[in-house]
């Protein structure tokens, strides 16, 4: 049996940059074994595969595996399923905004894939999200060493430095610049003989409000003790408790706002993720995750 399969690029509008996800459009008739089977062939972070609804084509549901696992729940393959099926015409684009529902393990999750012309241009799923706030934090100093950068780099003019978790927890640090961003190393020794383990934190979200691109209000990188000294994954995880580390600070304003964070450079597949988020001072926290992306490869992929 032959699959179709494609590869697109998520959260960029250029062929390789953002993210790479690979989708099955029509996975209908495989079992999980075979699923995690092509997965691991085609060997990328996350393998999509869609299963077919004869009755309403705007409602699927879709299995999502890494090359070791099934996943219950993820945003990257969310934009990259939504504009795969629009663009290979399992999905009628029949006005500017076309409704899709994707079903996951963990639930649904509504999206709007825009259009343009007939073919897709943006997508964006919406959640909502409970956070856990605790405004606990190493000092300078310390959060320095882990970072190997200089106690005043750290920025706390504006946003201070705060854990949150929408279910994960992220010790989340401004700093003053995107070139301490990007020039910042996670040290393991100080890790080890710091208080942020203490805190909970599992990762470390570092941001700045200084970007050299025209596109993003903010830049951000994730380190941590499981993550590659010289590694720069992909952050869309970690933006529900960015939206939420935003919204906790009095001086953000209750109403809707709009923002886009980018990760990476030219030389480590740079993507931009834009949000919204209704700070409505609510226990749950509405935001809207959405991006461009573009189709990269597609091929027939032969399943044992």
């Amino acid at each position: 049996m032959d699959n179709q399969y494609y590869i697109a690029d998520i959260f960029t509008g250029h062929p390789f940059a953002g993210a790479q996800i690979a989708v099955v459009p029509r996975a209908d008739g495989l079992d999980e074994r075979q699923m995690q089977l092509l997965a691991r062939e085609l060997n990328l972070s996350e393998t999509v595969f869609v299963m077919a609804n004869a009755a309403n084509r705007n409602h699927r549901r879709i299995r999502i595996f890494s090359p070791t696992g099934e996943s219950a729940h993820a945003g990257h393959p969310i934009i990259a399923a939504a504009y795969v099926l629009a663009a290979s015409g399992e999905l009628d684009l029949a006005a500017e905004d076309t409704p899709l529902s994707l079903q996951q393990k963990t639930g649904v999750t509504a999206i709007t894939v825009s259009s343009s012309n007939g073919k897709p241009d943006f997508v964006q799923f919406t959640q909502q999200v409970a956070s856990v706030i605790d405004r606990f934090a190493p000092t300078p100093q310390e959060l320095a060493e882990l970072l190997s950068i200089r106690p005043e780099e750290i920025d706390s003019r504006v946003f201070s430095v705060r854990l949150v978790s929408c279910g994960f927890p992220y010790l989340i640090v401004p700093v003053h610049s995107y070139a301490t961003v990007r020039r910042a190393q996670f040290n393991y020794r100080a890790w080890g003989q710091s208080t942020a383990p203490q805190t909970a934190a599992q990762e470390i979200l570092l941001f700045s409000g200084r970007t050299p691109h025209a596109d993003a209000n903010f830049n951000a990188r994730l380190l941590g003790p499981d993550i590659g000294i010289h590694d720069d994954p992909p952050v869309g995880s970690a933006m529900p408790a960015f939206a939420a580390y935003l919204a906790s600070h009095e001086h953000i304003q209750l109403g809707t706002h709009t923002f886009a964070v980018d990760r990476g450079d030219d030389q480590s597949r740079r993507s931009v993720l834009n949000l919204e988020m209704d700070h409505r001072n609510q226990a749950l926290l509405t935001l809207r995750l959405g991006g461009q992306a573009t189709i990269v490869a597609e091929g027939r992929i032969r399943t044992p």
